[in-house]
């Protein structure tokens, strides 16, 4: 299937300050099979995986990239036509000198075109002396998004659509039921892929299982001791629970742990994608500062995995609005997965809004900085005046505009809070969630022509 990261891949070949780019992202989001489908815009790949020993064995015993690259084209019997020619580094994280590295690949020979990937290399990064700042460049990849759900399973005039701004609505039932089929699956590619073969969830249920159970066994590269390889374990059997709430160190999930060994497990887990956390901000301007002092929410990888290891697929099937699924926690997750998946070269992780005082605490899911203005983004069903947690943030903003997510149509609506600040409210399907800056450029535009 392809991927929207490839259209980027091919961008950086054709660049003029082309860098070595490491390709990042959790395990199994699909990087090598990513970049070995790029590999068909050249006429010379070289694939190495530095988990093979043969593979590590060139940066182990060779000490420049003159002396790898030459060892390279003479045992894969390559022209040294390096401009035509990508060497793609897998599993990089396995050697930090190989990391190192990197930067002479640039340097030196610049005209070969290479690229790195590696699932924990947040870890491996931390044991590489010499990092070659200014000299690489970064990508992220993460499970399908919704788009290239669609471009995979072959819907080009639902994708088309989808990237219509505003959509039609005659195309909003069609995309709500597709998009159903996505919250359902998740977009692991190898998930998607048997689904797009058979249509059946039945077969994917161990796939599932082996998808989480391949995470569980990274524990140990993860854990930086035994106390840690033991909370992550218990972390990652128990998360799932706590979709729903806010999360407390101390004790998680009903153990004896503290908060240090919890919160240091979950910053480890957080580096490998696997479960993020996601910090809560108390501002409504711009700049967004997180405030680390307060509960964070979990952001899972994958909405599929979280979907099986809730076990909540069956009650999904035929839902014509999963607003309110598992407690409404499912698309709070799914719209982040969405716009986490949006970062291509930076990496960033969106925040939501509280207000935590006796008499009036409030919740906002998310908020995005935009043109300046930090936007307020709420993902739920209802009427409009029940908008409290948005009603109090909208008090407190310098500006007028605010979005609700959910199972209807676009509207724009006219609101007043209870105490009287007027402000514009931009409704939309929640299956636009990797649209929705293209969505607040428009919203603004209207209001500015207004």
């Amino acid at each position: 299937m392809n991927r929207k990261a490839l259209e980027d891949l091919i961008s950086w070949k054709k660049s003029k300050k082309r860098k070595p780019l490491i390709l990042r992202g959790a395990r199994q989001v699909g990087k090598t099979t990513l970049v070995n489908q790029f590999s068909s815009h050249y006429k010379q790949y070289i694939y190495l995986n530095l988990e093979r020993l043969e593979d590590i064995l060139f940066f182990n015993t060779l000490n420049s990239v003159g002396e790898i690259v030459e060892s390279l084209f003479l045992k894969y019997e390559l022209k040294p036509v390096y401009s035509n020619t990508l060497l793609f580094i897998d599993e990089i994280q396995e050697s930090p000198k190989a990391i190192a590295l990197l930067r002479y690949f640039y340097e030196d020979i610049p005209q070969l075109h290479v690229i790195s990937a590696g699932s924990l290399l947040e870890f491996a990064l931390n044991q590489v002396t010499s990092f070659p700042v200014g000299r690489v460049s970064f990508m992220y990849l993460f499970p399908l998004n919704f788009e290239e759900f669609l471009d995979a399973s072959e819907k080009h005039l639902a994708l088309k659509a989808l990237r219509q701004i505003p959509i039609s609505n005659v195309a909003q039932t069609t995309l709500f039921n597709l998009f159903h089929t996505y919250a359902l699956i998740g977009g692991m590619p190898e998930i998607v892929g048997k689904y797009l073969d058979n249509n059946s969830l039945i077969d994917l249920r161990n796939t599932y299982s082996s998808i989480w159970e391949t995470y569980k066994s990274d524990v140990r590269k993860y854990a930086k001791s035994a106390t840690e390889e033991k909370v992550i374990t218990h972390i990652m059997s128990s998360a799932y629970n706590f979709l729903d709430q806010r999360v407390t160190f101390e004790n998680f999930g009903n153990s004896n742990y503290k908060s240090r060994e919890v919160g240091e497990s979950f910053r480890s887990l957080d580096d490998a994608k696997v479960i993020q956390l996601i910090y809560p901000t108390t501002e409504v301007e711009t700049p967004v500062i997180p405030d680390f002092r307060k509960k964070p929410r979990l952001q899972f990888l994958d909405i599929g995995l979280v979907n099986y290891g809730l076990n909540v697929q069956h009650e999904l099937i035929g839902l014509k609005d999963l607003s309110s699924a598992y407690k409404g926690a499912l698309i709070p997750q799914l719209i982040t997965q969405e716009l986490i998946s949006t970062n291509k070269f930076s990496y960033h992780k969106p925040n939501f809004w509280v207000k935590e005082k006796k008499q009036s605490s409030a919740e906002v899911d998310l908020v995005i900085p935009f043109r300046g203005l930090l936007i307020p983004i709420e993902i739920k069903s209802g009427a409009i005046g029940k908008l409290r947690s948005l009603h109090q943030f909208m008090e407190q903003c310098p500006h007028g505009f605010a979005v609700r997510m959910y199972a209807g149509g676009i509207e724009i609506n006219d609101v007043k809070t209870p105490n009287g600040k007027e402000f514009k409210l931009l409704n939309l399907p929640y299956f636009l969630g990797t649209q929705i800056e293209a969505y607040l450029e428009w919203f603004l535009n209207q209001e500015e022509t207004h």
